[in-house]
């Protein structure tokens, strides 16, 4: 079967014969994954990473940003964000479209961004102060307002989260990025560009609890 095949190729990544370079497979993408799965598996409570009954993990969910251009010669626009997982009560699109939208009675939607030794990304190509924190938040606020349309306190948990080795946190890479305030600042200044055509949705954005 070609799973096994699969399966044997990876393996071979932990070995001096490997037909790729071990990155394939041991990155922080599979490591989340794996992490996820682990928490899935074994009903771990009570954590950040707590998968409720009923509720799902999902990795490389495509989230939809309030900033989509809106002529080809946009010169505010971004993309929609690939999210490295997402635990929530959520539905993914049907086989190659990967956009993910809330259940009508979601009550738990964590976005998390997996780092080993790297830093969050910078701004985008049309806004370089907007950096991957913040586009995060932002996307995140945009699939609240979208239909079914969830607001904040119908929720139990929500957030987003950084993943990254320990030594990483404790040398206080990520703080500075994940501070409530800065993030807050730069959606709103990516909102007001539009002059007052993005304003709704992002009432609420300093509620977000996000943390390393």
């Amino acid at each position: 079967m070609i799973l096994n095949k699969v399966q044997s190729l990876l393996a071979s990544c932990s070995t001096d014969k490997s037909y790729f370079p071990p990155t394939i497979l041991y990155n922080e993408g599979w490591m989340l994954r794996l992490t996820l799965d682990c928490f899935s598996t074994l009903r771990i409570s009570n954590h950040a990473l707590s998968i409720p009954e009923g509720s799902r993990w999902y990795s490389e969910a495509l989230l939809p940003s309030a900033f989509l251009p809106r002529s080809r010669s946009d010169s505010l626009a971004d993309s929609w964000t690939h999210a490295d997982g997402v635990i929530g009560h959520f539905k993914i699109g049907k086989g190659a479209k990967t956009n993910l939208v809330l259940s009508p009675d979601a009550a738990h939607f964590v976005v998390l961004e997996a780092k080993m030794f790297s830093k969050l990304s910078p701004g985008v190509k049309h806004a370089t102060y907007f950096d991957q924190a913040a586009r995060n938040v932002a996307c995140m606020a945009e699939v609240l307002s979208m239909p079914p349309k969830r607001s904040p306190s119908e929720l139990t948990s929500l957030g987003f989260y950084v993943l990254a080795p320990k030594s990483q946190i404790d040398r206080g890479v990520f703080k500075k990025d994940l501070n409530r305030d800065p993030i807050r600042e730069k959606v709103e200044r990516r909102v007001k560009e539009y002059g007052g055509k993005k304003d709704n949705g992002f009432s609420n954005i300093s509620f977000l609890p996000w943390t390393a």
